[in-house]
């Protein structure tokens, strides 16, 4: 397949909004501070629509930029039920998640783990995070950069150094608030350019948004009945919006990119305002790039031809860049470069916070007792993290090696759902320990691995084991081991829904909230509102 040139004008599109992100990372460099708080929670100054903006766009990689609308080309909008999901859990977080990590003023989730099971689950939670993350990184950086080299004749080595490069400099060097102020710019590039597509899009097909709807209806694009049956290996609607909730409750209560965010806003009614902002851009998802899908394939019913064995993957970046007008076509590149720098940005920050928090300043302490305020290191961390990620993203291109990282991704990321199990059990029981939740988090990624390898299950099913998996044995081991020798040495109340509205004084250090330190009582007003 010829690849067509991006031209001058594109070009310099692209170059201008690489260099804009720039800007804003030193932009807000005089605003990042000199401690940890600032650089990694702003000091909670940062409104809640932008805050949910952030959510939105660090939550939306280019992976997803591309592979939804290839979902609606190639089948239907039944995978749109995980958006929908997205929306159903936001009240369980506002009353039951939120406000444990308002009341202990965390700036890692995995905070609330040592406090209500002991620093074991901490450490463990933290460094699956970072692990995963870091590869996470490399694939955001190498897919998207392999889907456009594929249509383009872009050096894909020049795309994934210059899109990582300059994510770990402005990461360094603004902080949290650049980071989100970054998320804000690209979330707007992003749908800005979805809606663009779709408009060219049904502007090139005689009959417009008419044959687009009719050949839609006509070939089962929408949703059908058939969405809705059960029945073994099936993506029915049901199993989908289930095990979205299950991953979607992984990546709002257990995963440090997400969690960082409700630290940055003024109060709890700020951060639940910034959920539900982001609630509504996870609907208007399904329209745009559900439609963008739809919309492509009566394009190609009708006024074009894909090339032999062309990959699907590439679809929407090989429809911009052969049917958009110059100069379009380069905004439109660039928003998937958005979408791709804003996953990556936010994964670095919060790589950093875990490291920095997590690990150096919970067990290596300066030894005259006072505070850490540099962030110097957490600023080491991020170019430590983005290297390797840089690196392994280039390894990927130049040597084709994507199934062995898939296989990192897969492994590590098999804790990712049973980890929210563990914050479950920590919320909502108050027998829960730390043996039982350490049992429930491997036995429930273990049964996920099996039900993966031996069955036909959707991944979404797959999502449902791994969750319930996680829970069962939890609470049964916690059971067993806690009438052996008792369930918790302190009082675990405060750290569950039948003490929310209670005081509790942190236990351990932190650079947030020091052992000791009484912190705001959180109370049913506070949460109303």
């Amino acid at each position: 397949m010829d690849t067509p040139g991006l031209g001058f004008l594109n070009w310099t599109v692209i170059v201008i909004y690489l260099l804009a992100t720039l800007a804003i990372g030193v932009w807000f460099t005089r605003k990042a501070g000199t401690g940890t708080d600032s650089f990694f929670t702003a000091n909670g100054r940062i409104p809640a629509w932008a805050a949910g903006f952030s959510i939105y766009a660090t939550t939306l990689s280019a992976i997803t930029y591309m592979s939804t609308p290839e979902q609606a080309f190639l089948r239907d909008w039944s995978y749109a039920a995980g958006n929908v999901a997205i929306f159903a859990i936001i009240p369980l977080l506002i009353w039951f998640y939120i406000p444990f990590f308002r009341k202990l003023n965390v700036t890692t989730a995995y905070e609330y783990l040592e406090e209500r099971f002991g620093p074991s689950i901490r450490v463990i939670g933290s460094l699956l995070f970072v692990l995963f993350h870091v590869g996470r990184v490399a694939i955001v950086i190498y897919l998207p950069t392999l889907a456009i080299s594929a249509v383009t004749d872009i050096n894909p080595a020049l795309v994934a150094a210059a899109v990582g490069v300059l994510s770990v400099v402005y990461t360094f060097l603004g902080g949290i608030e650049g980071v989100i102020w970054s998320d804000v710019v690209q979330g707007i590039i992003l749908l800005l350019g979805a809606v663009l597509i779709l408009v060219f899009g049904i502007a090139a097909i005689n009959g417009g948004l008419g044959t687009v709807i009719s050949d839609a209806a006509a070939d089962g694009k929408f949703i059908t009945g058939d969405n809705w049956k059960l029945g073994g290996a099936a993506a029915a609607i049901p199993i989908i919006f289930l095990g979205s909730i299950f991953n979607n409750l992984h990546q709002y209560t257990a995963s440090q990119d997400v969690v960082q965010r409700y630290q940055t806003t003024t109060s709890l009614k700020q951060t639940s305002r910034s959920l539900l902002v982001n609630g509504v851009l996870a609907l208007l998802t399904i329209p745009l790039f559900y439609g963008i899908g739809t919309v492509l394939y009566s394009y190609y019913q009708h006024s074009a031809q894909l090339p032999d064995g062309f990959n699907t993957s590439a679809l929407v970046p090989y429809f911009v860049v052969s049917v958009l007008p110059v100069g379009v076509a380069g905004l439109l590149i660039a928003a998937i470069f958005a979408a791709a720098q804003s996953t990556i940005s936010s994964s670095l920050n919060s790589i950093s916070a875990c490291v920095t928090v997590d690990l150096r300043d919970r067990f290596f302490p300066r030894r005259d007792g006072k505070e850490r305020t540099g962030v110097a290191f957490a600023r080491l961390v991020i170019v430590i993290a983005g290297a390797i990620s840089v690196a392994a993203a280039l390894y990927l291109s130049a040597t084709d090696q994507a199934e062995t990282w898939n296989l990192f991704l897969s492994i590590t990321g098999l804790f990712g759902v049973p980890l929210a199990g563990v914050f479950a059990l920590g919320i909502f029981t108050k027998r829960a320990n730390t043996a039982g939740v350490l049992g429930g988090l491997v036995l429930g990624a273990a049964t996920a691995f099996w039900v993966q390898r031996t069955t036909e299950f959707t991944p979404f099913a797959v999502s449902a084991t791994a969750f319930l998996g996680a829970v069962v044995f939890g609470y049964l081991i916690s059971a067993i081991t806690g009438s052996i020798r008792g369930a918790n040495t302190h009082d675990v109340v405060p750290l569950t829904i039948y003490g929310k509205n209670a005081e509790y004084v942190r236990r351990t250090s932190s650079p947030v909230a020091p052992a000791g330190t009484p912190l705001r009582t959180t109370s049913s007003h506070d949460i109303i509102k």
